[in-house]
């Protein structure tokens, strides 16, 4: 419940953001991030997410949004140690002679996924 929480209140400042003026955030790809952000956290089913794909062709830009999505569901697994099955692969490979933790792998997988999807969504940039 807490992950929700959080996901959906970045997401609601993200997309507040873009009403600044002469700030450039893509709206729509931060509500598509965010959305990719609770499935891949399991906040939301993958069975729940297929069912809203015929939404996209309905976005304003929907070639961007389905960019924005395939972008952050690649991401988001770079967030946590568990988020991937490569993550997984070379924890083990390490588990012998480098251990590395779920709060180590966190300490570096929080700043290089959210800095990924900020310059993500910069490239996306609106148009």
């Amino acid at each position: 419940m807490l992950t929700a929480a959080v996901i959906f209140t970045a997401t609601y400042i993200v997309v507040a953001l873009g009403r600044v003026p002469g700030l450039r955030l893509d709206r729509t790809g931060a509500a598509v991030v965010g959305a990719a952000f609770m499935i891949a956290f399991h906040v939301v089913s993958a069975e729940e997410a297929f069912r809203i794909t015929p939404l996209v062709p309905s976005l304003p830009d929907p070639t961007r949004a389905w960019l924005a999505l395939a972008m952050s569901s690649t991401l988001a697994g770079n967030l946590t140690l568990l988020g991937s099955i490569a993550n997984l692969i070379v924890a083990e490979g390490a588990r012998r002679t480098a251990p590395i933790s779920f709060s180590e792998y966190l300490k570096v997988g929080v700043p290089v996924t959210v800095a990924s999807l900020v310059a993500g969504l910069l490239l996306l940039g609106p148009r």
